[in-house]
């Protein structure tokens, strides 16, 4: 007999909570087999089986709050046949007519949660090639069509946020009642709601706006998107990139944005590690891309969209969202014209991007038609100046406006 135990947690986690089992007492289970989910504030981290065999009792039941190493289930290691691991998967071969007729054209077996989330999401999965065994559609080929339908057309700037999916419906009333439906938060939403409060109560936080002018982006990139997409094997040229180049610039040139408060000290910090925010199935998350400033805007469009995949499929780890020196965060590409970014404690400032947008504007004492985009800085006062925050915003500004500048290093 075999004690299926929690994960370690990082020293940033404390504990964590019984998300979802996949198996009940009794079920065979094989080797590297997902057992059970464990929801932190952070990510959820999935528990599989250690080896073939079969699950004799679950100690720990959805909702509870467990510790590190703390004990989840009793496991029994042994042979398992074809019929039953295929049973414990929530497949069972009586219940395999019902499933195909439910499916409708869908020949490959479908497990039950790939099946739910297709259904939420709207996934054919007539169209989708399954990776499990016999050509099973798993949850991790459901979940990748989810990340692959919401990825933005190349027109659009990349996307750093994503909406979280609509709650499910409120139960239709009959005439003259009122219904409510009450669910409970989510670890990670619990605990974005801590921190923006945090952040609201503890910073003198400020936001200064600006405005773009995104042609001369737009022009080299609609110049240079094919030659360079074939020059980095199909990596898409978008906006984001140059966002981020400019973004390390700037904070190059004042390291108090890039600093962040500890007490009654200030850490300057000697490298850019830049958060983009990106929103997931359970909440906005901030992956983090490690020492920027080394990286080519081929890379960093590369990175962003795997965290954006990683973000989708809940996949992302502690270490890729912990830390970050200052943070970008993209509205606009749901049509935000305006608004005002939170800051990511302990960081002192964030970035806001919004939507792009035809305007007129005087150039050269004309009127003239240019795609124009507001520009939010948010900072912490307690460190960062109004001059300094304006200074900063303005130097992205110039950047993205003559992106010859961020070669040039003027």
């Amino acid at each position: 007999m075999t004690d299926i135990k929690t994960p370690d947690f990082p020293e940033s986690v404390a504990d964590g909570e019984v998300a979802t089992w996949h198996v009940k007492a009794g079920d065979a289970v094989r080797r590297d087999q997902l057992i059970v989910e464990i929801e932190t504030d952070k990510v959820v981290l999935e528990v599989v089986a250690p080896a073939d065999g079969k699950i004799t009792e679950i100690l720990k039941q959805e909702g509870e709050t467990v510790l590190a190493e703390e004990v989840l289930a009793r496991f029994e290691a042994g042979e398992v046949s074809g019929d039953a691991a295929a049973s414990s998967a929530g497949e069972p071969a009586s219940a395999e007519p019902k499933a195909k007729a439910e499916a409708g054209s869908v020949a490959a077996p479908v497990s039950p949660a790939a099946r739910k989330i297709a259904e939420e999401n709207r996934i054919d999965l007539a169209a989708l090639a399954g990776s499990g065994k016999g050509g099973r559609i798993t949850k991790e080929d459901v979940l990748n069509a989810v990340a692959e339908a919401q990825r933005e057309p190349a027109p659009e700037p990349a996307a750093t946020v994503r909406t979280q999916p609509a709650p499910a419906a409120v139960p239709k009333a009959a005439a003259g009642e009122r219904v409510e439906r009450r669910v409970p938060m989510t670890r990670l939403r619990a605990s974005i709601a801590r921190r923006l409060v945090e952040a609201q109560q503890t910073a003198a936080m400020l936001t200064t706006f600006n405005d773009v002018d995104m042609s001369a982006i737009m022009e080299l990139r609609a110049r240079y998107r094919d030659d360079f997409e074939k020059a980095h094997n199909g990596t898409r040229l978008g906006f984001m990139s140059f966002f981020v180049r400019a973004s390390i610039e700037a904070l190059k040139r004042f390291p108090a944005v890039n600093a962040s408060i500890d007490d009654n000290d200030i850490v300057y910090h000697g490298y850019q590690d830049v958060g983009v925010a990106v929103s997931s199935p359970r909440g906005l998350v901030v992956p983090v891309l490690r020492d920027a400033d080394s990286l080519t805007l081929a890379e960093i469009e590369d990175q962003i969209r795997e965290y954006g995949q990683k973000a989708q499929a809940n996949k992302l780890s502690i270490d890729e969202m912990t830390g970050g020196t200052f943070t970008i965060s993209n509205g606009g590409v749901f049509g935000s014209l305006l608004s005002t970014p939170i800051l990511n404690p302990p960081q002192t400032g964030i970035l806001g991007m919004h939507k792009i947008q035809e305007r007129p504007v005087a150039v050269n004492g004309e009127v003239v038609i240019r795609p124009m985009m507001y520009l939010a800085l948010s900072y912490d006062h307690r460190l960062i100046d109004g001059q300094e925050a304006v200074r900063f915003l303005v130097t992205i500004k110039d950047f993205l406006e003559e992106p010859a500048r961020i070669l040039l290093d003027i």
